[in-house]
This record gives C-alpha cells, sequence and structure tokens, in this order.
C-alpha cells in the first residue's frame, strides 16, 4: 500500500528546531488535489487513485480530459498522476489536502524532472576525468576510445557527449519537517528534483517505513 500527493516546487530555505538544529528545506506547494478517478481490478486490472493538480483553462483541455473533469466535477487540471495502491479511502470529486495524507516526521520519496544542462562532453557528464594537458598530448576532455574490436560501429553503453539532464529523478528518504495547512505547503528535509515552480510527486518511501519525530520548529510568528 503506498499513498502520496503532486505539489510544486517553490524553492529551498531554512528552518530551526528549537534546540537550535539548522534544517534546510524544500517548499513545496501543495494546494488540495482533486481526484479523478479511482481504478479498481475489476474494471482497469489493477487499483489506483489519479489526482489532478493545478486548473488549467478548458481551451487547452482535449475532451477525455474534458469528460475526467465533467465526472470529477471540477476543472481540467494540468498535473496529472496516479498513485498505485492508495491506502485511503477516497471518491471522485474530493479534495485532499496535504494533512490528509501526511504528517511530520514521515519519509517519503519526491519525483520530478531534473534541471536541463544542455549538450555536454563527458566530463561533466558522466565524471570522467580529463587526459594529459601537455601541448603534444591531443587528448585533453575526449570520450577515450571507441574500441578496437570493430572499427566500423559504436558498442553500445558506451559513455559519450550528450543531453544531459531534464529526466525523470527520484529522490528517496527525505522527512517530512512541517505540514502548513494554512499556506498549503509542506516543507521537505533536503533537496528535491526540478527548477523552482517545476511539478513533483511526493509519495511515501518505497524502501522504508520509519516515521521520525516530529520536530519542534521554532515559531517566529509567535515569538514577536
Amino acid at each position: 500500500m503506498a499513498k502520496g500527493i503532486l505539489g510544486r516546487k517553490i524553492g529551498m530555505t531554512q528552518v530551526f528546531t528549537v534546540e537550535g538544529e539548522l534544517v534546510p528545506v524544500t517548499v513545496i506547494e501543495v494546494t488540495p488535489n482533486v481526484v479523478l478517478q479511482t481504478k479498481t481490478v475489476e474494471s482497469d486490472g489493477y487499483t489506483a487513485v489519479q489526482f489532478g493538480f493545478m486548473d488549467k483553462p478548458e481551451r487547452l483541455a482535449n475532451k477525455p480530459e474534458m469528460g475526467i473533469a465533467a465526472k470529477a466535477e471540477t476543472a481540467p487540471k494540468r498535473f496529472i498522476r496516479e498513485i498505485r495502491d492508495f491506502e485511503i479511502a477516497v471518491e471522485v470529486g474530493q479534495a485532499v489536502t496535504a494533512a490528509d495524507v501526511f504528517t511530520a516526521g514521515e519519509i517519503v520519496d519526491v519525483t520530478g524532472t531534473s534541471k536541463g544542462k544542455g549538450f555536454q562532453g563527458v566530463i561533466k557528464r558522466h565524471g570522467q576525468s580529463r587526459g594529459p594537458m601537455a601541448h603534444g598530448s591531443r587528448y585533453h576532455r575526449r570520450p577515450g576510445s571507441m574500441g578496437a574490436v570493430a572499427a566500423n560501429r559504436v558498442f553500445k553503453g558506451k559513455k559519450l557527449p550528450g543531453q544531459t539532464g531534464n529526466v525523470q529523478v527520484t529522490v528517496q528518504n527525505l522527512e517530512v519537517v512541517k505540514i502548513d495547512t494554512e499556506n498549503n505547503v509542506i516543507l521537505v528535509k533536503g533537496n528535491v528534483p526540478g527548477s523552482k515552480r517545476s511539478l513533483v510527486t511526493i509519495k511515501s518511501a518505497a524502501k522504508t517505513t520509519k516515521v521520525n519525530e516530529a520536530k519542534n520548529l521554532v515559531d517566529y510568528a509567535s515569538t514577536n
């Protein structure tokens, strides 16, 4: 069983505990997600819940998207994802908040699209070492031998220059530091993939069921 929610990365900041510990966090905006569909074994062959996040104009939605939104009695959504084996009972059209799904101290996995870095060489793309920098070397930042067996082709798996980044990345085992229901944000310890304002999926951790004790953060609003 699993649980999760969709959100948008806002940026990074830091918070402090009452003991004086500095905690670097990523701020993720999580406005209420709308349940668009519920999949069952009988009708779809598997169980899942389909969530929608962020409204988009109807002129940008196709007919299937409009039909799904109409059944849920909501506007077409910009970001739609399914979460399999969702462990919380929900109904189509229901709005799910971050507090309904997670609590402070839980461990989660965050999936997003990493920053694109364009066409890069093997040193930046794969972390290879450069060759000698002497004038006669003629081998400074090249990718290396293409292979001596078959000179007419390049073998699969050869690490070469190419597009770097802009791929789906999952960062695992991040701690939920705080859930701010008033501002609809989640504070997650550490960094998550993607640039600011990029869309992310927050799911329960796949490799652990550990739940940490919630951190006692400094509340500056009450101290003023």
